[in-house]
């Protein structure tokens, strides 16, 4: 039987798969708006479809919860998947969206994967035990840490999440504190998987739902780094997420943020 880190692989590798075939074909694939305004499309059902029947089949008793298709099941055990984490940029035709997978036992993240399809790259971790990189096709690995620089917020590196076609004045209300003091930068995969693998030192999503963080909070604290939000250092949960390289520079940044 395979690993919860294994099938979590396997199942975003299929999602991966799935999205890989709509976004070669944009230009046939309908737009539609959900409730909040964000755009949804066949490929987000679809992906996530191939994901749920990877797990199902596996772990028949765990519960899922998933972007498009809400809870089923119940229990200690549930899978978190988003299937397309960046839908605006998956349709606008950039590639660093992300297929996303996490597994969650009594209340905590244990297993993840964070897919970059377009990319042909994936990063992973474990709970104790470390966070990696590689190729897509899985042939080869690297361990990956946070940056071993001490680096005070006025001279870190910042990447802030979402951009456009996806950001909002809302958005920029938000990040305006932070990216006042760090050096906001650009970045060509999920700025939280840069910090992950020390290519950055902060990263700030404004906004966002469990499944946009159950994954990529895992893998960054298991590369050493600091994840939370408004509330401290905790695990993943909707609404603003931050993570940082250390607690040092996460409470700075934290208290930048959210003073008083």
């Amino acid at each position: 039987m395979q690993s919860d880190l294994d099938l979590a692989r396997t199942a975003a590798l299929a999602g991966a798969d799935v999205a890989l075939r709509y976004f070669a074909d944009l230009a046939a694939l309908p737009r539609e708006r959900k409730a909040d305004g964000s755009v949804v499309t066949a490929a987000d059902r679809a992906t996530e479809a191939a994901i749920r029947a990877v797990l199902a089949a596996a772990r028949p008793h765990d519960a899922i919860l998933g972007e498009e298709d809400g809870e089923t099941g119940a229990g200690a055990r549930r899978w978190i998947i988003d299937p397309i984490d960046g839908t605006a940029q998956f349709v606008a035709g950039d590639d660093r969206w992300l297929v996303l997978v996490a597994l969650e036992e009594a209340g905590a993240v244990v297993a993840a994967v964070a897919a970059v399809p377009a990319q042909r790259r994936v990063w992973w971790a474990r709970r104790g035990g470390g966070a990696f990189e590689g190729p897509l096709d899985g042939t080869a690995a690297t361990r990956i840490h946070v940056t071993d620089r001490s680096t005070p917020l006025a001279g870190s590196r910042l990447g802030v999440i979402p951009v456009a076609p996806n950001l909002y004045p809302s958005d920029l209300a938000v990040s305006a504190p932070l990216s006042a003091v760090a050096a906001a930068v650009e970045w060509d995969v999920h700025a939280a998987l840069l910090v992950a693998n020390g290519s950055l030192d902060l990263a700030l999503q404004t906004r966002g739902e469990l499944w946009d963080f159950a994954a990529t909070s895992l893998i960054v604290t298991e590369a050493g780094g600091c994840y939370g939000g408004a509330d401290g250092i905790r695990g993943p949960r909707a609404g603003v997420s931050l993570f940082a390289a250390d607690r040092t520079l996460w409470t700075a940044a934290h208290d930048v943020l959210w003073p008083g």
